[in-house]
């Protein structure tokens, strides 16, 4: 075989294990970066206290009550 190719081949494996290592890396940050975004959804989603859980349920049963009275053709 020729020394010239084997050097190129050589080159190009090496070159072909970087690239796929930096992507490896890449691919592995955006994970831990969705990961992050996630906890701070769930963690944002959850009412702080009873009196804002209240609340909200307390808007969701107005709401339910006007969707009612739209669906039962009463004017409000």
């Amino acid at each position: 075989m020729d020394t010239n190719l084997v050097i190129m081949v050589a080159a190009s494996l090496i070159g072909l294990v970087i690239v796929t290592l930096a992507a490896l890396s890449g691919w592995r940050g955006w994970l831990a970066l969705k990961a992050i975004e996630v906890e701070r959804a769930t963690a944002r989603d959850v009412p702080t206290n009873a009196i804002n859980a209240r609340i909200d349920v307390a808007d969701l049963k107005e709401r339910l009550r006007k969707l009612e009275a739209i669906a039962a053709g009463v004017e409000l």
